[in-house]
């Protein structure tokens, strides 16, 4: 699969049970459907905070879903620094630009992701692909 920001190959690593597809050259994580619910955890805390979900109004750039390559829309995840994040309008999976998925599980504060928080500091230094 292409990065959709830099249309290089990613790598596919997994965390936690779950693959995550990974661009070396920006350090964009792309998640499959499902997968950051996984991540997150099945808790109640987890699906309020996923709830809190809203339809961003950005000038960000659109990208293109790297499976079926319709653009994406902009979803503003709830945090002290609201984190934007790029969904498939056909549901194929997101986009989380460099250290988002880090900025998400943060915000989540889910005491159940702090070993996925702690596995991406060793994968990328601390910084999420930064």
């Amino acid at each position: 699969m292409n990065c959709p920001v830099c249309k290089q190959a990613m790598l596919v690593l997994e965390l936690e049970q779950v693959e995550i597809d990974h661009c070396p050259d920006c350090g964009g994580i792309w998640l499959d459907a499902g997968e950051l619910e996984m991540l997150l955890g099945d808790s109640q805390h987890s699906q309020d905070f996923l709830a809190g979900m809203k339809i961003a109004s950005t000038t960000e750039k659109v990208h293109r879903c790297p499976i079926c390559a319709k653009k994406m829309f902009k979803v503003e995840f709830p945090a002290q620094t609201p984190v934007i994040i790029d969904c498939c309008k056909n549901q194929h999976g997101i986009w989380l630009d460099a250290g988002e998925l880090e900025a998400v599980l943060q915000a989540a504060g889910d005491k159940g992701v702090n070993p996925v928080l702690n596995l991406l500091k060793e994968m990328f230094g601390g910084k999420s692909g930064d």
